[in-house]
């Protein structure tokens, strides 16, 4: 790892090299792709019922329509697919399991002709039993939502329970819990609620898909996941004779994904009906409507957590029983559960752990991967209960959390040790910042303030073989087009690529073009989530640039007969320790090598290339204990804290001034880290205080809209966001970087909870707290809500 002192471009608050296409509208997204007048549109048929068999589909009159090329159906793609697990098919087969899932699609020459043919597609269905409860789906006598589960692949760290509606079990098992609760002076039991939430980004879905005459499928996706898309696209057309290299996936710029543009939804769609029209591209395009209920939701929960701690504040044993509602397909919602509950204590150190993470099929929308994957759900609920814990003991909230919290070589929850870490120092900096133990007063005697407090940490959610590829090559002024297929969907990827590039090459980040996924061109990803980009595509980066210059010095090495070991790279130029006066510019060798006395050259184009996979990870834990694996590459830990006024008549809540620090590794670029802290940071405290998802009795969404689906705007901002950068160098990461993206949603429901209660002594036991109930609890004088 190269000494921070001499660094040039890491480390600096560098413009993102993206902005001005963007700021112009020059950037494209997939909406503004033009495919000219050949261009069909697709519309797809959505189930109006939860739970249902389906008993006749009748096409007939949509296929009437002037204008409508083909209806399809599920008896035209009868396939699986899935990420994790392939539970789910591109149409519904047999049986509807969710409110709007796609039965039919009508493909026509325009969209109005496609919408207008899809009300005439007749489906008679035979309702069943709509299961909303994960608590309800798993009781013995439950209606099986996938009666199938059993034949259905999975990768080998998932533990379905067939013939019930648990796809997936997660336990840990650490210590002994009953010697643990036995050791306690208190214990303390209680049930957290947090509903589903939506991602809401900018960009809609969409794709466009061709499979053109030879048998080949391009994909336009707003999609954070191509080369995954791909596979499984592959898997799920194999049947077709389609293969990996007759199928491509082309991301523009994506406007926001969150997760939800991770894996695959929507995207099938574009993929499969190509095939039945080929020649002609297919636009498939959600409406916002369609964003809230078909594609991935954040998955909801029910935990209850048991601690035992001793009088002195020392964890002793943890007890947490989560039943999250998946939904009706967890091909990927089910790695929310696994990777989350792996990790469910939170950043603390406890001997004696029992963890149970059940993912469980309900009748509603899928769920799936949402910013900070599981870790915001759970840790409501653990940051809730220690800080109540605390109160308990008449003991300081940040002293009991500081006494417990998680440090360098611990054992972690699977037995593995903890990494390198500032959770303290993230902690002190916290409380410094936010005057920890100073008691705020209101000057309107209507009104209350409230500290919150909350730790955090989250590992990176992915398999023990996530591989990283980037290639770079040099033009022939030295500017460096650098290829990777991690998508920019506005974390600043771009640009923190670009200055790891620029470091090792001496080349300027505004003279590297860091080009858009396209899995025919770029070399592989496997997807841009888990907060590891920062991690894993940087050091492919990093090591590709090495090659480069490695390249480099082998040229200069023989044509100018200087030893490799004191050439180095300044200014863009090649330079020699052994001569001060040396210096070959780059542009005048990294294409046309370097002539010799004879006239011959030396070297020629140079082209990095990198790649980068985790070496120690693996996912091959006891799946009775969790012990015995080592499933996590590292964590990235943090702190935050805030302060909220509290309107004692009202409930309504305002947060004056928030504060989070995060351990980074080290900050590539520290304006964008900033960024992603106050911005994560925001959209946390819209899940608390705003949103929430409405379902009626039959399973079908009440809200899918911005007018009933409320979101934080400019006026609902904390007057003050103080953002806060700790680094404690990752061994393994470029520079010592480690991702920090999804980390700042993660403490914000805690955090207001917490505040709640110290402002006005009411516990919000269940997301979002809204103005609604702490007004409603204020004036009942009750001091818990449910």
């Amino acid at each position: 790892m190269e000494a921070m002192e001499e660094l040039k471009f890491v480390g600096k608050p560098t413009p993102r090299i993206d902005q001005q296409e963007k700021v112009l509208g020059a950037a494209r997204y997939v909406d503004d792709l033009d495919f000219g007048p050949n261009l069909l549109h697709a519309q797809v048929v959505e189930s109006s019922l939860a739970h249902a068999r389906i008993k006749k589909i009748d096409t007939s009159e949509a296929e009437k329509l002037p204008g409508v090329v083909k209806v399809v159906t599920g008896k035209d793609f009868p396939y699986h697919f899935g990420l994790y697990m392939q539970d789910r098919h591109i149409f519904a087969q047999d049986k509807v399991r969710f409110a709007g899932e796609q039965v039919a699609a009508v493909i026509a020459r325009d969209l109005a002709t496609a919408k207008r043919a899809a009300k005439r597609v007749k489906i008679i269905y035979e309702p069943l039993p709509a299961i909303l409860d994960p608590r309800e789906a798993v009781k013995k006598d439950a209606t099986l939502i996938h009666p199938e589960l059993g034949a259905y692949s999975h990768v080998p760290w998932f533990f379905p329970k067939p013939g019930s509606n648990i796809a997936h079990w997660r336990k840990v098992r650490k210590g002994d819990t009953i010697q643990g609760f036995a050791e306690a002076d208190l214990i303390f039991a209680d049930t957290y609620r947090v509903p589903r939430y939506a991602h809401c980004s900018i960009e809609l879905h969409g794709a466009i898909g061709l499979c053109d005459h030879s048998g080949r499928i391009t994909v336009w996706a707003a999609s954070q996941s191509p080369h995954t898309q791909r596979h499984i696209f592959a898997q799920a057309l194999a049947p077709l004779g389609f293969t990996h290299q007759n199928l491509r996936v082309i991301t523009p710029y994506v406007g926001g994904g969150f997760g939800g543009k991770a894996g695959v939804t929507m995207e099938i769609l574009a993929a499969a009906l190509p095939t039945l029209v080929k020649g002609y591209p297919i636009k498939i395009h959600w409406t916002r409507e369609q964003e809230f209920y078909n594609t991935y939701q954040r998955p909801a929960l029910v935990g209850t957590l048991k601690m035992g701690v001793k009088k002195d504040g020392t964890i002793t044993a943890f007890d947490y029983l989560i039943h999250w509602d998946a939904g009706a397909y967890v091909e990927y919602g089910a790695n929310v559960v696994n990777a989350s509950g792996l990790s469910a204590t939170g950043p603390y150190r406890i001997p004696n752990v029992r963890i149970d993470a059940l993912c469980v099929y309900t009748n509603l929308p899928p769920g799936g991967p949402y910013r900070g994957f599981g870790y915001p759900e759970l840790l409501f609920g653990v940051e809730s209960h220690t800080t109540r814990m605390a109160q308990q003991l008449g003991m300081d909230v940040v002293a009991f959390k500081r006494k417990n919290a998680i440090r360098e070589g611990d054992k972690l929850p699977y037995g593995a040790p903890m990494t390198p870490n500032g959770l303290t120092e993230c902690i002190d900096r916290v409380v410094k910042t936010i005057e920890w133990g100073k008691k705020e007063e209101h000057s309107d005697p209507n009104k209350a303030i409230g500290k919150g407090f909350a730790i955090f940490w989250k590992a990176p959610a992915m398999p023990p073989n996530a591989a990283s590829s980037a290639f770079l090559k040099f033009n022939e002024d030295a500017s460096v087009n650098l290829l990777i297929s991690a998508v920019e969907i506005g974390q600043g990827v771009l640009t923190a690529m670009a200055q790891i590039a620029a470091e090792i090459l001496t080349v300027p980040p505004e003279k590297i073009r860091v080009e858009s996924p396209d899995t025919d061109r770029n070399p592989y990803e496997w997807q841009t989530v888990a907060s590891h980009v920062a991690w894993g595509t940087g050091n492919a980066v990093k090591r590709a640039a090495i090659d480069a210059r490695e390249q480099i010095f082998e040229a200069v090495h023989h044509a100018c007969f200087l030893e490799k070991d004191a050439l180095y790279l300044e200014d863009e130029a090649v330079k020699c320790r052994t001569q001060p006066g040396f210096a070959l510019l780059l542009k005048e060798i990294v294409i046309n090598g370097i002539m010799v006395e004879d006239g011959t050259y030396r070297g020629g184009p140079i082209m990095g290339r990198g790649t980068f996979m985790p070496r120690f990870t693996s996912a091959m834990g006891d799946p009775d204990t969790g012990q015995g694996g080592h499933p996590c590459v590292h964590y990235t830990v943090g702190a935050a804290a805030l302060t909220l006024e509290v309107d004692k008549q009202t409930g309504r809540m305002k947060v004056l001034k928030a504060v989070e620090a995060i351990d980074a590794g080290k900050a590539i670029n520290p304006q964008i880290v900033k960024d992603q802290i106050c911005g994560g940071l925001l959209q946390g405290l819209g899940t608390v205080l705003y949103e929430d998802m409405r379902f009626d009795e039959s399973g079908k969404l009440l809200n899918p809209n911005f007018t009933d689906y409320k979101l934080p705007t400019a006026m609902d901002i904390p007057d003050e966001v103080i953002p806060i950068i700790v680094e404690t160098p990752q061994a393994d990461g470029p520079f010592g970087a480690r991702g920090i993206a999804e980390h700042p949603t993660i403490p914000a429901a805690p955090m207001v909870a917490n505040a709640v209660c110290d402002a006005v002594g009411v516990r919000v036991k269940s997301m979002p707290v809204t103005a609604e109930k702490v007004g409603l609890a204020l004036a009942a004088g009750q001091t818990e809500v449910e």
